[in-house]
């Protein structure tokens, strides 16, 4: 059991030398595109939602 469980560490260890890491710089460039795009995202169903809304309200009165 402890052979396996030595094993498996052996080859996590093997398979993270492997990783390709991003720099701080890549990965502040990409945080700040996904805040955007969700911000923007955001923005926009809140819009539609109102002016759905709205519309409706005005249908139903």
């Amino acid at each position: 059991m402890i052979t396996k469980v030595q094993n498996f560490i052996g080859e996590v260890l093997a398979e993270m030398k492997k990783v390709s890491w991003v720099t701080r710089q890549e990965l502040w460039d990409s945080t700040l595109v996904v805040v955007t795009s969700s911000v923007l995202l955001g923005s926009f169903v809140a819009i539609v939602d109102f002016v759905l809304s709205k519309g409706v309200a005005q249908l139903l009165r």
